[in-house]
């Protein structure tokens, strides 16, 4: 294999399929990136065997062929290479070193055989449609922050995908849950996506895609999916970027039975002045998951903390409402991400009681649905 390339390119691909490499791993070959040189260029790919990304970057190809050498180091060599650099990659006979070259430096890497590199994005995906980057970012933006994090219930360890009909119209779903707080947003169901069947997307491919979509926002990326594996391409076929992950093999919990539909106090406030209050008073309270107090009566909220170590905190402000005296208790950090998520200057809680999960979206009632559930105060 020879083959030459700029530094830029060759950089921000290493950028995308190194970061799925696990640093501590007991296979060899899984810390290695394959290099594969070929007619349409230098294709990288990299697997921890439950995501695999490639990404082919256009290269002068002397020779073709192809070797796996250590992920993270190529990575760190490349990026300390001066800016316009060209890199030069070689490998010659059976050899178990590849050559990098670039101006006055040389290195010798510890190659392994690409015949021992797996393939995880074998097989048919029977499903198959396209979707706006900037739909995929708001699906993944607005829910990742209630994906659970409690390995025991593994069937939560991700965003559950599927499509639902409302008002004679396909919709695509996504849901978030850790069992304190559940995230939903829906789209217009992509054409093409009507017969997908629910899949659960792992909590790393997640935040995979969330960092591609921010790196190539482009027009659309294309999905494949099969109940056992799901494909993210982005930019031009046959080139750009191409994750392919396993799904989690479980069942998603029947979240709408959590959604509360009778909550019929309505209490809108401004969400600036909510969320700053928030943070204020649950300065106080030093343990993580410490309530903060709502006692919400006609046109005005009472927040407070009271932590026996350190003291107490109260603040009040204007709100909206004129249902019954309420108090409720919850984790101020839920309340902090929830709310950090609507995108209008005013947020609509609907508030059943005291023990009740409490629904919480933008005051327009928009696609976006957060319920939180409250804590004993």
């Amino acid at each position: 294999m020879k083959v030459t390339v700029e530094r830029a390119a060759l950089l921000k691909a290493l950028g995308h399929v190194h970061r799925v490499v696990e640093r501590r791993t007991t296979i060899p070959i899984l810390s290695n990136v394959l290099l594969r040189a070929e007619e349409e260029g230098l294709r990288l790919k990299a697997t921890d065997l439950d995501i695999e990304v490639t990404e082919t970057v256009r290269a002068d190809v002397v020779q073709a062929g192809a070797v796996t050498v250590p992920a993270h180091v190529l990575y760190d060599i490349v990026r300390k290479l001066p800016e316009g650099a060209q890199v030069s990659l070689e490998t010659s006979g059976e050899t178990s070193q590849a050559q990098l070259r670039s101006g006055r430096s040389r290195f010798s890497l510890q190659a392994l055989p690409e015949a021992d590199f797996p393939d995880i994005a074998a097989g048919e995906m029977s499903v198959g449609f396209a979707i706006g980057a900037s739909d995929l970012k708001r699906l993944i933006d607005k829910t990742q922050f209630a994906i659970s994090t409690e390995e025991t219930r593994y069937y939560l360890n991700g965003i559950y995908l599927h499509t639902i009909e409302a008002e004679g119209e396909m919709r695509l779903r996504a849901v978030a849950t850790d069992g304190h707080r559940l995230a939903r947003i829906e789209l217009p169901a992509p054409e093409g996506a009507a017969g997908m069947p629910g899949i659960i997307v792992p909590r790393k491919a997640v935040s995979e895609i969330q960092k591609l979509v921010a790196d190539e926002p482009g027009e659309a990326v294309r999905i494949s999916l099969s109940q056992a594996k799901i494909r993210f391409a982005f930019g031009a076929e046959g080139s750009g970027v191409v994750l392919t992950s396993k799904l989690i093999d479980g069942t998603f919990p029947d979240y709408q039975r959590v959604i509360p539909t009778g909550n019929d106090k309505r209490l809108t406030i401004e969400k600036k002045d909510f969320q700053e209050a928030v943070d204020r008073v649950s300065t106080i309270s030093s343990e993580r998951g410490r309530a903060v107090k709502l006692a919400i009566a006609e046109g005005r909220m009472t927040l407070s903390v009271n932590n026996p170590d350190s003291g107490n905190a109260v603040e009040e402000l204007d709100v909206d409402y004129d249902a019954s005296p309420l108090d409720i208790g919850f984790n101020a950090r839920y309340l902090l991400d929830i709310t950090n998520q609507l995108d209008s200057d005013t947020a609509l809680f609907k508030l059943a009681d005291p023990g009740s999960p409490t629904v919480i979206q933008d005051r327009d009632e928009a696609a976006t649905l957060y319920v939180l559930m409250p804590m004993r105060v």
